[in-house]
């Protein structure tokens, strides 16, 4: 069985989950996160990639970065799915688009 996902389940499942996040939003804080909140939380999980990025490569003194590391990446993964969907861009489109504009640009 191949471990390769398919962007479309990967979309829908990331949108199942932040639906039983926005749960708990609620029954903590009342109301749920703004798509701003969602932003900052992207941004905090996306610079903790880059000091968990440095203390693989060995420059930043933490050990055993490797299952954090790599949860955080899928965590950045799924917080631009759910950006996105937050303010009705089409992620596959999103990556279809930059991927196409980016090969004819380097493939000139």
């Amino acid at each position: 069985m191949s471990n390769t996902l398919k962007l479309n389940d990967v979309i829908s499942r990331a949108e199942q989950i932040r639906e039983l996040y926005h749960q708990l939003e609620l029954a903590h804080h009342g109301s749920e996160w703004t798509v701003e909140e969602d932003v900052l939380a992207f941004l905090t999980d996306a610079a903790l990639i880059a000091r968990l990025t440095m203390s693989q490569q060995g420059r930043w003194p933490k050990e055993n970065t490797e299952e954090e590391l790599s949860h955080k990446l899928g965590e950045c993964i799924w917080w631009l799915i759910i950006i996105a969907n937050r303010t009705g861009l089409d992620i596959n489109a999103a990556l279809d688009g930059f991927l196409t504009k980016t090969e004819k640009l380097l493939n000139k």
